[in-house]
């Protein structure tokens, strides 16, 4: 199968390559419902040693670089209470942390959280942190530009491989919260 944007080698429907995925990230595919079929979750497998954005676009098709998204986990706090939750932005940007996340989140206080917090909690290795699978019971904020965007590159709970995705799917995924300008 090819993949619909970038330059992979193979492309294979999520469903059918669960053992490539973390566990929180297979059992989310295993149970996906909704507008979008499953078998258009898309994995790709790529090198881990070069899943950083700059080095892996240039490999695997500059067009990517409009068409990647990081999600990453932030942390808020209000008086005693912290609240973790996923952003998602396209690459090209980066998460208004201290305006629209501290907002969305009615916190006093945001930021990123720890790299230990954040692969501890969502069980997905640094660097490979998707969306899908993240706990059911956290807020996960996406820029609305994700969402208008006809497919997207996110992670796939490791280093190595990725998802493709229809950027709408990403609205339909537990707690999400579409937010115009949460990118910048």
């Amino acid at each position: 199968m090819r993949a619909p944007i970038g330059n992979f080698d193979d492309a294979t429907p999520a469903p059918d390559c669960l053992d490539e995925l973390t566990a929180p990230v297979a059992a989310a595919v295993r149970a996906w419902s909704g507008d979008i079929p499953a078998e258009q979750l898309i994995y790709v497998d790529t090198d881990p040693e070069i899943a950083d954005t700059a080095v892996f676009v240039e490999h695997y098709g500059q067009d990517l670089l409009e068409q990647s998204a990081n999600c990453v986990i932030v942390v808020g706090r209000r008086g005693g209470g912290t609240t973790l939750a996923g952003c998602l932005v396209l690459s090209h940007t980066r998460v208004d942390v201290n305006g629209a996340v501290r907002k969305q989140l009615g916190a006093r206080k945001a930021s990123f959280a720890a790299m230990d917090t954040a692969t501890g909690e969502s069980g997905m290795e640094y660097g490979g942190i998707t969306p899908i699978g993240l706990p059911a019971d956290w807020p996960l904020l996406v820029d609305s530009a994700v969402i208008d965007a006809e497919w997207v590159l996110v992670g796939s709970g490791r280093r190595r491989g990725k998802l493709i995705v229809p950027g709408k799917a990403f609205a339909a995924l537990p707690g999400a919260v579409v937010i115009e300008g949460l990118g910048i």
